[in-house]
């Protein structure tokens, strides 16, 4: 039973962290009016431009400040009239999207909720910038650098692409009192010794090596326990720390260096979710912390919170395991003994074929799929190289008890598999194979 101190104390740290508002309203308010209906990862630039125009035709500001080497468009919107300036941009890596359309959700449903307190709240305390696409040629193409090969999130010092000299006009003009820089990470990474996947990351960017604590910097820790709370109510678990070693290159960490304390967020994924509840969950996260600011209920949650949410880890997940197979080296009769098969997929947009590779192959025991098969009633055998770590997971499937000629030159033809596992996704059989509950 708990003592009496440890309920009073539970009810004091309640208290502490009261919210706000109500996440669950918030999320139905999304579901509402969310005006980006694609999913995120095949936006393009085009698509961007409709949103910009969309935002223009509501009476919000929004201009063009800079060109992409290919001569795209960067564009800044601004909302709000307050003394307390926040910045936020999202996709200075292209293949990282799913801020850009909850930041035009953010401002549409800002914008078109005006005569609610809440929302009069944070246009009278502040006013944002918001960056949606920084990086245009890498959002078009899908890939995470622009197209010098830069990683402009390591252009911060040498400021050797227009994109990052955009940003940093942009900060150096405005002297923000708030950055929020707003990336995906690996659909794999993991909550701290969990398989959970992390489906958003906080770190508050420090401006330095030795992580010098300023007011700045433990009020972006109340907003992170916020933000933190506020997501626990639909991803519990799901939830993780970033990595916080110092990058002197890089423009979170010198955002904080420069003046402007940044807090950043990174996407993950979350099995069994699409993209749009990935976007919904960061308009949760950043209308919390703005009302947060606004109503001055960031002053009552602890920074010591933030400590207490797990880190970031990794490698243990892969996106599909198959337990048990009996593998046939191709070209071989000999028939190896049973190992457990690992494959990973290519993030790529929404509705483009998945290349998969196979990535480990042995036991596999400690680290877990997010789809597991049993398919120890089946030879397995590579559909074009032998199964080994690095090679193209195209996998051809035979019940055992078969008869076949594995040294046959047309296998698959000769010997039609049972089932076909290719591209990320069963092309035939699938539904025969057992599938692994978690």
């Amino acid at each position: 039973m708990r003592s009496a101190f440890a309920l009073a104390l539970t009810a004091v740290l309640f208290a502490m962290n009261a919210p706000s508002q109500n996440p669950a309203e918030l999320a139905e308010l999304w579901e509402r009016e969310h005006v980006v209906k694609k999913p995120a990862s095949i936006l393009r630039v085009k698509d961007a431009i409709d949103e910009v125009e969309a935002l223009r035709k509501l009476g919000i500001r929004v201009n063009e400040v800079g060109r992409s080497v290919a001569d795209r468009p960067i564009f800044q919107a601004e909302w709000g009239r307050g003394p307390l300036r926040v910045f936020m941009w999202s996709q200075m890596h292209g293949d990282e999207p799913t801020a850009t359309p909850a930041l035009f959700d953010m401002l549409t449903i800002l914008q078109n909720n005006r005569d609610k307190e809440w929302v009069k709240q944070i246009e009278e305390k502040m006013t944002l910038r918001v960056v949606p696409m920084l990086n245009p040629d890498g959002a078009e193409l899908f890939i995470r650098r622009n197209l010098q090969g830069i990683d402009i999130n390591r252009d911060a010092l040498d400021l050797k692409t227009p994109e990052g000299r955009v940003l940093k006009a942009l900060r150096d003009s405005w002297q923000p009192e708030i950055g929020f820089n707003l990336h995906n990470q690996n659909y794999l990474t993991t909550v701290g010794a969990t398989d959970k996947q992390a489906a958003i990351s906080f770190l508050v960017v420090f401006g330095d090596e030795a992580k010098t604590l300023t007011p700045g910097h433990e009020r972006n820790m109340r907003l992170v326990a916020a933000m933190n709370q506020a997501l626990n109510q639909f991803i519990p678990g799901h939830i993780g720390r970033y990595g916080d070693e110092w990058t002197p290159t890089a423009f979170g960490d010198n955002f904080s260096a420069w003046g402007t304390p940044t807090i950043l967020i990174e996407t993950g994924g979350l099995h069994g979710r699409d993209e749009f509840y990935l976007a919904k969950m960061n308009f949760v996260a950043y209308i919390t912390a703005l009302r947060a600011l606004a109503d001055g209920s960031e002053a009552r949650y602890s920074p010591s919170t933030y400590e207490f949410i797990p880190r970031n880890s990794s490698r243990r997940i892969f996106y599909f395991i198959f337990r048990g197979a009996t593998v046939i080296e191709r070209g071989q009769p000999v028939v190896s003994k049973p190992a457990d098969i690992a494959v990973n997929v290519e993030r790529r947009r929404a509705g483009l074929a998945t290349p998969g590779f196979v990535r480990s192959v042995g036991d596999l025991g400690s680290v877990t799929g997010l789809e597991e098969f049993d398919v120890s009633g089946y030879n397995v055998i590579g559909r074009f190289n032998l199964i080994k770590s690095g090679t193209f997971a195209d996998l051809l499937f035979y019940k055992k008890g078969r008869q076949v000629n594995w040294t046959s030159p047309e296998l698959e033809t000769e010997f039609p598999p049972d089932a076909i596992f290719s591209l990320g996704r069963w092309l035939k059989g699938g539904e025969d194979v057992p599938k692994i509950k978690r």
